[in-house]
């Protein structure tokens, strides 16, 4: 069974999309058994031109991203999750929903590469992806299925300060 793990940012258009892809790109490079979504509190209703063009760049197919709500993840019928990452310093501070099973949850926070000027735009995007892939591999390369709860939160803090 595959371990979930939910990504989520205020509008859901830029970084945790970035994240998702990302996530879901190592995971299927390396053959874990992960699975990302992406989500937030007030979505924009659509993804920054510039985090699928970063993505696309870097293999990751991006058909069928969308910005969504959080809400998705919180029914019945909602996969369960055993990590959630906040991604956005907007996200962090929110009141996050009850969610289903008691996952992990831990705060990686990016600068939003949308704030950078115009002319610098598409490079801010491209570092913001690096940046998270690499925070991503680390997280596909844990045992995570293996893990306890405590110990998987103090690997995914770990991985937040590197």
């Amino acid at each position: 069974m595959a371990t979930n793990v939910l990504i989520l940012c205020t509008h859901n258009s830029a970084r945790s999309v970035l994240s998702e892809g990302m996530l879901n790109h190592w995971a299927s490079r390396l053959g874990k058994d992960l699975r990302g979504f992406s989500a937030g509190s007030a979505p924009s209703g659509r993804i920054n031109p510039h985090a699928l063009h970063a993505l696309a760049a870097a293999g990751v197919d991006v058909a069928g991203f969308r910005s969504k709500s959080w809400d998705e993840f919180i029914g019945p019928e909602a996969p369960q999750m055993r990590i959630v990452i906040t991604v956005c310093d907007s996200a962090a501070a929110e009141q996050c929903p009850y969610w289903p099973g008691s996952p992990v949850k831990v705060h990686w926070g990016y600068a939003d590469p949308s704030a950078a000027p115009e002319a610098d735009r598409a490079a801010a995007f491209e570092l913001t992806r690096e940046a998270i892939a690499y925070r991503m591999l680390q997280l596909t390369l844990l045992p995570v299925a293996t893990m306890t709860d405590a110990a998987l939160q103090d690997a995914l803090i770990r991985i937040g300060r590197s």
